[in-house]
């Protein structure tokens, strides 16, 4: 695990944080990432906190310290990430994009699903 390289907070007030190995996401009480989907596969695990995704089917998925996922690459895998817990949620994720690429791309809901990101989820 090397040294950070660089960080920069998002709208949603998420903060990603450049390593050499992959990237830190850490998402605070009541944050959420927005709709968006990414250009390569992820490999992600949480290192602490609790994370709520919400994926283009409005499938819910929760993922508790500990666990690790994949977000696959596309636009047909349009999601966000909610942390609806009390601590910061954070996330390691693999693998680290080159200079300067966009960690995720921004995009509308998917059809048929409200807007509104932030708050919880019905089933």
């Amino acid at each position: 695990m090397g040294g950070r390289q660089a960080m920069a907070a998002r709208p949603s007030g998420a903060c990603v944080a450049t390593f050499p190995n992959g990237r830190e996401i850490v998402i605070p009480p009541g944050g959420c990432t927005g709709w968006h989907f990414h250009r390569v596969r992820l490999d992600a695990v949480v290192l602490a906190g609790t994370l709520t995704r919400v994926l283009h089917d409005r499938t819910v998925e929760v993922h508790p310290a500990g666990t690790s996922f994949v977000e696959p690459a596309g636009i047909r895998h349009i999601h966000l990430g909610h942390n609806l817990g009390t601590e910061p949620v954070v996330l390691r994720v693999t693998p680290a994009l080159p200079e300067g690429a966009p960690f995720a791309i921004p995009t509308p809901a998917p059809p048929g699903i409200t807007p509104k990101v932030c708050g919880p989820h019905s089933h």
